[in-house]
Formats: C-alpha cells, sequence, structure tokens
C-alpha cells in the first residue's frame, strides 16, 4: 500500500510540474523575440505601416536556444504600403510561434493615418486587428504512461484581438509605443479557473542615426518591454553603417543576453541580415548553444512617386 501511494504521489508531481512548465513558459514568453526588432516594427507598432513609402516585405526567422528541446521557434513575415498620397498606410503581418508543445499562427491587419507635422516628420497613428490560432498539443509530451487521459486532449483555440500605437518620424530619428495585443485572451482554463491567459505587452522603441564622417554612421536603437507582475526588459543595439552599405553591431539584453548583428545592403531594394545572441551563463546559457537570426527585406518602390529617398534607415 505504501508503495501505491508514492506512485500515486510521483504521478500528480509529475502533472503538476508538466502543468507548471507549461503555464511558466507561456508567461516568461508568450511574445515572439527577435534580435532584429528594428527590422519587425509592423508586427510591434501598426503606426508603422506605410512610413517607408514603398510597398515593404520582410521576413524573419529565429531559432532561439538552439540544442534545447522545446525551444522557442519564429517566423514572421510582414508587408505594409502607404496609400492616398502617403497620408495613410496599410500592413498584413503573419506569425509562426512554437515552444514547446505550444503553437501560435497569427495573421495581423494594420492600419495608420500619418500627420506630416513639417517637411521632414510625421507622427502616425495605428490600429491593430488579429486573430491567433492557438493550439496546445500536450499529447506530444512523453510521458512515463503514455495513456494517461489527462494528457490525451489537445487545446485549440481562435482568439480574436485588437491593438493600437503611435509613432513618430524623422530621416534619422523615430520612436513609437504601442500594444498589439489589449485583450487578455483565455488560453488553459479548467474546473477551477483560468490558468493562462494572453498577456497584454506594452513596447517602446527608438532609434537615431548620427554620421561619424562620410563613410560611418552610428544608429543605435532601444527596445522597452513591459507587462503586468514581470520585470521591465529592453534590448540595447548599437549598430555602425559604413558606405550606406554594411552594417555591423552589438546588442544587449538586459538580463538574458548579449550578441551581434551583420547586414548587408545589396541595393536601393534589398537587404539581409544575420543575428547571433548568446544566452547569459546565469540563465539558460548553460543548456543551448545560442540564438540565430535571418531576416530578409525588399521594397519596392511605389509607382505614383517619381524619385524615393534613399538610403532608408528605418
Amino acid at each position: 500500500m505504501i508503495i501505491e501511494k508514492k506512485d500515486i504521489m510521483k504521478t500528480i508531481a509529475l502533472k503538476i510540474a508538466v502543468l507548471l512548465f507549461a503555464i511558466q513558459g507561456l508567461k516568461a514568453q508568450q511574445e515572439s523575440m527577435y534580435t532584429h526588432y528594428m527590422y519587425n516594427t509592423l508586427w510591434l507598432n501598426p503606426a508603422y505601416a506605410g512610413t517607408r513609402d514603398a510597398l515593404t516585405v520582410t521576413g524573419i526567422h529565429r531559432s532561439q536556444w538552439v540544442g534545447f528541446d522545446g525551444s522557442p521557434n519564429d517566423q514572421t513575415i510582414t508587408m505594409h504600403t502607404p496609400f492616398y498620397n502617403g497620408k495613410m498606410g496599410a500592413g498584413i503581418s503573419l506569425l509562426n510561434d512554437k515552444i514547446g508543445p505550444t503553437k501560435s499562427t497569427i495573421v495581423a491587419f494594420d492600419y495608420a493615418y500619418h500627420i506630416r507635422l513639417d517637411k521632414k516628420s510625421k507622427l502616425s497613428f495605428g490600429v491593430k486587428a488579429l486573430v491567433n490560432f492557438y493550439t496546445n498539443s500536450i499529447n506530444t509530451l512523453r510521458l512515463d504512461n503514455q495513456n494517461d487521459n489527462s494528457f490525451a486532449d489537445n487545446g485549440q483555440r481562435v482568439l480574436p484581438n485588437v491593438g493600437a500605437g503611435v509613432y513618430y518620424s524623422r530621416e534619422r530619428f523615430f520612436a513609437g509605443f504601442s500594444t498589439p495585443k489589449l485583450m487578455e485572451n483565455k488560453l488553459v482554463t479548467n474546473s477551477i479557473g483560468v490558468l493562462s491567459k494572453e498577456q497584454r505587452h506594452f513596447y517602446f522603441i527608438m532609434g537615431t542615426v548620427l554620421k561619424l564622417n562620410a563613410r560611418v554612421k552610428f544608429k543605435p536603437t532601444m527596445f522597452i518591454r513591459a507587462t503586468e507582475a514581470a520585470p521591465i526588459e529592453s534590448d540595447l543595439t548599437a549598430n555602425f553603417i559604413f558606405y550606406d552599405k554594411f552594417t555591423a553591431g552589438a546588442m544587449y539584453r538586459t538580463g538574458d543576453a548579449f550578441g551581434t548583428l551583420l547586414a548587408y545592403q545589396v541595393n536601393d531594394n534589398f537587404s539581409i541580415g544575420y543575428s547571433f545572441d548568446w544566452s547569459m551563463a546565469n540563465t539558460t546559457g548553460k543548456y543551448n548553444s545560442g540564438s540565430h537570426e535571418i531576416m530578409l527585406r525588399y521594397d519596392l518602390v511605389s509607382f505614383s512617386k517619381a524619385k524615393i529617398k534613399s538610403p532608408r534607415y528605418f
């Protein structure tokens, strides 16, 4: 009888551990994390739509914590363009996020209204409408008892949401504040209540370009994330641009990681980038081989404009 009680307690402990792992994972990283956040602005802030005076398509792939089972894997494709003589902008985003047994496929639509403040600056207001197709595939977990009915059913939800943002931009400076998801939809529930929900995140992003000499420019950027019951996190990035072609720099993510970024402007329309970041040894650094990202961006110049400014830094 004692052995049976121990087995029961071990089974209960296993269930609690798996459940807590899933819940903590959702709280710790609900939103996709990108070192190339400065190229992923549309997903973060709908007011960015149409600010590049071109139809811009951007794709980013991130493999996070390589070598760690169940580590996050993310892909984002965004497309946006100005219209109505540049007074408005529209965009669409597709995001695929997988971490452990959970997966989110998100489709988002963005609209922005631009106010020209003077010849060199404008202020934009944006709204976002999105749908999150969320799946929690707990039946894929490896268990001691594969016939445990507690892990037999997957959780699937269709979660609509809305977001908003404001964005100020000049040729060599930008700043924006946004929240892509205003609604805190339920993710995991049981008879007791809500075990996990979508957390509302607030983002602040800012950057500038400083001319050091005829060949070199300095491009510092900052990205701050805040959500309830979690410490404020920030990414600080310092890039150097050589001949408006090559970009090389470093980043630091508070309490989490540091890394390096490289980019090449192939021509006026097409650019490619790569980043690698290392987790700190006191966090997850000893359990993985770092995180990789690849970025591709293409600008299709609007036919309504005879000439477009180049290069475009943001």
